[in-house]
């Protein structure tokens, strides 16, 4: 760069001059008016040379343009510039990778063996007797003596306090039975006890057998029809198949049995009227339905029934054979208390 600069800034002046030049040329009027100026240095600056003088004006039109003039000479090589300062150290470079380990050694030699000590030195002088040990533990037990002779009997002492009494003894066989005493004389007649309950006063049965009976379904509010006579004792009859006459005011024990095929329910009504209390029934078929219930009547002729209840959906139909061949029984057994 330092050789290069001077050649290009005498390429510079050269340019500079040669435009200048002809600049010059092309305002003179007259060639031949004007001075002669001296040969060119190689020298360069900015101004004209000092030789122009200011042309002469004249009143004629200007002329053509003469020919360029000959390039002039290179200028001299100019001094090389100062060397600038030096720039900022650069930043610290990174560390390179660590080196791989180097092969190991070949292992040294062994040294050779010294050479031998001299000979053992004299035996030293003996020491002093050191302290008694502590005492070593007992010895075993040595074998039991002989027996020495009986001394002499002692004195009685004294007299001991008399020990606890003794727990009872075994109880001892019984004796033999004594004979029969006397009669003693009869007490006094005792009170009379209180009256026992009576029985029955008067019962009666009604039953049907399937088949014949109940051959069609029972209706709700319809009653089971037990058109046959069982046992019966006093005044309970029946009024038709399916009614029956309590004729005296009273209580009545009421027991029923009926064998049906539906899920269903069974009612006791007195002159009617179904009570409510003697509702019987069982959420399952193929099975019986049974029921006991205490009735009391208020007034005499009273009539009872065993009812399908009229709030039951279907009709009951009562199964014939129930369990076998032979014809099932539905019964009704009515007992007035005493």
């Amino acid at each position: 760069m330092v050789g290069s600069w001077p050649r290009r800034l005498s390429l510079l002046a050269v340019s500079a001059f040669t435009v200048l030049g002809a600049a010059v040329l092309a305002g003179a009027p007259d060639s031949s008016a004007a001075p002669s100026c001296p040969a060119f240095t190689g020298s360069v600056h900015s101004h004209l040379p000092t030789c122009a003088t200011k042309p002469t004006t004249v009143s004629n039109p200007r002329g053509p343009r003469g020919k360029a003039g000959r390039r002039g000479q290179t200028g001299e090589t100019g001094q090389a510039g100062v060397a600038g300062p030096g720039g900022p150290a650069g930043a610290a470079g990174v560390g390179g990778p660590a080196g791989a380990a180097g092969a190991t050694g070949p292992a040294g030699v062994a040294g050779a063996t010294g050479p031998a000590g001299g000979p053992a030195g004299p035996t030293g002088a003996a020491g002093a007797t050191g302290p008694a040990g502590a005492a070593g533990a007992a010895g075993p037990t040595g074998a039991t003596g002989a027996a020495g002779a009986a001394g002499a009997t002692g004195a009685a002492g004294p007299t001991g306090t008399a020990g606890a009494a003794g727990g009872a003894g075994a109880t001892g066989a019984a004796g033999a039975t004594g004979s029969t005493g006397a009669t003693g004389a009869a007490g006094a007649t005792g009170a009379s006890g209180a009256t026992g309950p009576t029985g029955f006063a008067e019962f009666a049965e009604f039953y049907a057998l399937m088949p014949p009976d109940n051959a069609t379904t029972v209706a709700p509010g319809a009653a089971v029809q037990l058109p046959d006579d069982g046992p019966t004792s006093g005044q309970i009859t029946r009024l038709t198949a399916a009614t029956f006459d309590l004729p005296t005011t009273g209580t009545y024990s009421v027991s029923f049995s009926v064998s049906v095929d539906e899920a269903g329910q069974l009612v006791l009504a007195l002159n009617a009227v179904e009570i409510p209390y003697t509702v019987y029934g069982r959420s399952t078929g193929m099975d019986e339905i049974t029921g006991t219930a205490l009735v009391q009547t208020t007034s005499s002729a009273s009539v009872l029934s065993l009812d399908n209840p009229a709030a039951n959906p279907i009709a009951l139909t009562i199964t014939p054979r129930a369990g076998g061949a032979d014809p099932v029984v539905a019964s009704l057994t009515i007992e007035r208390l005493g």
